[in-house]
């Protein structure tokens, strides 16, 4: 039987995704409909389909489900949580400005910054992304919090594992502006070393407070941002001694604001997020 849902297409710094509100709505195989509906010439076109629900109304308010453009599922994502917000809150759906959002990598504050001139309007949205993690056994087999190398396609990568929830690797090169990133973000994603296969970054650093990131995100290929990329990136930047704990991450799709916390430990996201149309689509066996 064919049904219909509505559908809102989001991006954040060109990381776009298909929002459902799924709130009381029983979406079987969502794995299957990610893959289709995200097929840019067949389907609405992003980087897979995000599922927005109610939470247990005690420690969260709102829940997020996100499925890859090749059906995967991923714990978090920076950029669809900032969406979120907006369309929570633009929507009309909770106009609280601090928003509990469960995902599957732990609870996120969402803080909305409301347009002074129409309050009705979110001009930013920053999470809370928590602390990174540095060992994680069930996606990665190295040594936590080192600088290690891996060989791909003929050239070898130094950098770093972090997890924000989810498994990157940040390697930092000369050439992130010109690198041939599907190319060897589809072999990096793939080594031994990431068990559950991994998220690529190839970040050069502009200064100490820009840093020029372009990034291979697993279950969707390249992509023109990624919030918890921007997130490791960081991180690994300073870490390494190579850039303060502030910075400006610029990724394809535009600049991602980062701040890693020194007293909490935790990491805070900041950036844009933008609703690029909405529509209806079937699906479903007629």
């Amino acid at each position: 039987m064919k049904r219909t849902l509505h559908f809102t297409k989001m991006q954040g710094a060109g990381n776009d995704y298909i929002y459902i509100d799924a709130t009381g709505i029983d979406i079987p195989d969502p794995a299957r409909l990610a893959v289709e509906w995200s097929d840019r010439n067949k389907g609405i076109g992003g980087d897979g389909l995000v599922l927005i629900a109610k939470g247990d109304g005690k420690k969260a308010d709102f829940s997020m489900r996100i499925f890859n453009a090749d059906g995967s599922e991923a714990d978090m994502c920076g950029n669809a949580a900032r969406c979120i917000g907006k369309y929570l809150y633009e929507k009309g759906l909770c106009r609280k400005t601090l928003i509990l959002l469960q995902t599957a990598s732990g609870i996120k504050n969402l803080w909305i910054k409301v347009n002074g001139v129409d309050p009705t309007r979110v001009e930013s949205v920053t999470v809370d992304m928590l602390e990174p993690a540095f060992e994680c056994r069930e996606q990665f087999c190295g040594v936590p919090g080192k600088e290690f190398t891996i060989d791909a396609e003929g050239r070898t990568f130094k950098g770093m594992f972090i997890s924000m929830g989810n498994p990157h690797f940040v390697t930092f090169v000369t050439d992130a502006a010109t690198l041939d990133v599907e190319k060897y973000g589809a072999a990096l994603e793939k080594s031994p070393v990431f068990p559950r296969r991994c998220n690529i970054e190839f970040a050069t650093v502009a200064s100490p407070e820009r840093i020029v990131t372009r990034v291979w995100e697993r279950g969707s290929c390249v992509t023109k941002a990624c919030g918890t990329g921007a997130c490791a990136t960081a991180v690994a930047a300073s870490l390494t001694g190579r850039a303060s704990k502030k910075v400006t991450v610029a990724m394809d799709g535009g600049d991602l604001e980062i701040d890693w916390n020194p007293p909490s430990g935790h990491v805070y996201l900041s950036g844009p997020a933008e609703f690029v149309f909405e529509g209806n689509i079937e699906y479903g066996t007629c």
